[in-house]
């Protein structure tokens, strides 16, 4: 490292946030990017451990220490070979993943963690300014083709790994928009869309194909599937959302969440305002206290809602760690995201027992606390809490419960592969489904999770796909794949 004791010298520093008065009225990034001088600082409060737990801690195995050495010494051009040695999508990770990296690194026993997120972005912004990422074209072609359903993060990464390896790869997107999660379920203010777009044009440039709005088992067949491709990698999501059982269900003003950032980053030409849904002027109450529910504060909060509450029913987690929660571990511990610091109320251990309405619209939240505890069996029972019920005014209520598994109907059930118990797409080992030369990873494999996982899941896909058709593949194993 540039400075050998920059962990005691320096104190972590986040990038600034944009003023909340102003951010709130556009759909723009909210952090202002740190100086070199700032970078180099952070970077060099890396303590290079002799056991690097950050990379432990990382789905992909980053080179974390690596990067951070070579940023403190100035040398980026080198820090984002070494960073897309392992990640495809820096400038991905380095915006929305929650980096369980952090919680790992050995500072974190007793103070701030290493700023590893935001110097991973600040290298791969800092490398396409300058020129050094280019299209990586291979030398030459296989011959063979594969064909990649789904452009979430684990398709584009497998994608991209199996084009390296020379293969021919086309890319099928349902929706009309290349980017699954990245381009339609991330707000603009964490994840603005020419980010994902310069990425996939570089990739276009690299010889994939990508091709929207076609639904493989809808209006492409399997037939045609089986009959024209290689090798077949199914990277759809978790889209089957979770439902809420409750009385006043139906009525009129109740959507999942991702509908409602879905349409937030589609052009709503053409839809009429009845279609529209929108927060301007409401009371809104987001179910479920994750980061999907923090993305739906935040665009709420932008589309001018009257109020917006967020009730999870788990109790508040700590403010710092519990005894049974101890460092590397990821600390379950109360987080505020920039959404909470600009709008909103939160509430935590409470159900929801039924929504009422007039003229078949939602216009109250009827609920009660709850606590849970422990059985004989060793379980936790729900206990609803005497005379606590309370009502919440309603008029738009985003269900953002999580996901159950991948949607069964259409390709699936076509394919009639083998599901695990959770209703996910199984395979073995070598992520082959039980349908020869069928592979799967992502969401649809593992269910929902983190994008960095989806990344890691995507490459090492690739890799057995390509020695599925090779027999050897010179593409890297993601380090540690089978822990994840």
């Amino acid at each position: 490292m540039s400075k050998i004791t920059g962990f005691k010298d320096y104190d972590r520093q986040n990038f600034k946030r944009r003023n909340v008065t102003e951010r709130v009225n556009d759909w723009k990034e909210i952090y202002f990017p740190w100086t070199e001088k700032q970078a180099n600082e952070q970077a060099s409060r890396c303590m290079d451990c002799g056991v690097p737990f950050c990379n432990n801690g990382c789905p992909l195995g980053n080179l974390i220490p690596d990067w951070n050495d070579l940023v403190s010494k100035g040398d980026w051009e080198k820090a984002i070979k070494q960073l897309h040695a392992t990640n495809n999508f820096p400038e991905f990770t380095g915006r929305i993943c929650p980096a369980p990296c952090e919680a790992a690194c050995t500072l974190n026993i007793n103070a701030e963690p290493v700023a590893i997120e935001f110097i991973e972005k600040t290298i791969v912004e800092r490398a396409f300014s300058e020129g050094w990422i280019k299209p990586s074209i291979p030398d030459k072609r296989t011959g063979k083709t594969v064909a990649v359903i789904g452009s979430g993060p684990a398709g584009l990464a497998a994608a991209q790994q199996l084009n390296r390896a020379g293969h021919n790869v086309k890319v099928f997107e349902r929706d009309s928009v290349i980017g699954g999660l990245l381009a339609l379920g991330i707000p603009e203010f964490k994840l603005e869309k020419w980010v994902v777009k310069r990425r996939v044009d570089l990739m276009k440039d690299e010889g994939i194909e990508f091709f929207t709005n076609v639904n493989v088992g809808v209006n492409y067949s399997i037939d045609d599937l089986d009959k024209n491709f290689d090798a077949v990698c199914l990277a759809g999501g978790s889209t089957i959302p979770r439902n809420l059982e409750a009385e006043g269900r139906d009525l009129d003003g109740i959507h999942y969440a991702m509908d409602f950032l879905t349409q937030q980053n589609k052009n709503h030409d053409g839809l009429t305002n009845d279609e529209i849904i929108y927060a301007k002027n409401k009371h809104v109450v987001i179910l479920g206290g994750g980061d999907t529910g923090a993305d739906c504060l935040g665009t709420a909060t932008r589309q001018g809602a009257t109020s917006v509450t967020q009730l999870e029913l788990m109790g508040a987690p700590p403010e710092q760690r519990g005894k049974y929660n101890p460092w590397p571990e990821w600390p379950l511990i109360m987080r505020t995201s920039s959404a909470h610091e600009e709008n909103g109320k939160r509430d935590y251990s409470v159900l929801t027992k039924k929504l009422s309405g007039k003229n078949g619209k939602v216009e109250l939240l009827h609920a009660i606390k709850v606590n849970f505890e422990k059985n004989k069996s060793g379980g936790m029972d729900l206990k609803e809490m005497p005379d606590s019920e309370f009502t919440i005014k309603a008029d738009l209520v985003l269900l953002a419960m999580g996901f159950l598994h991948p949607q069964k109907k259409g390709l699936i059930e076509l394919l009639d592969v083998d599901l695990d118990g959770r209703g996910n797409v199984k395979t073995d080992p070598k992520m082959m489904t039980s349908k020869d030369k069928y592979f799967s990873c992502g969401d649809m494999n593992h269910g929902q999770s983190l994008v960095v996982r989806a990344i890691a899941s995507g490459r090492e896909c690739a890799r057995n796909i390509d020695e599925d058709l090779m027999g050897n593949s010179k593409l890297p194993r993601v380090r540690g794949f089978a822990r994840i």
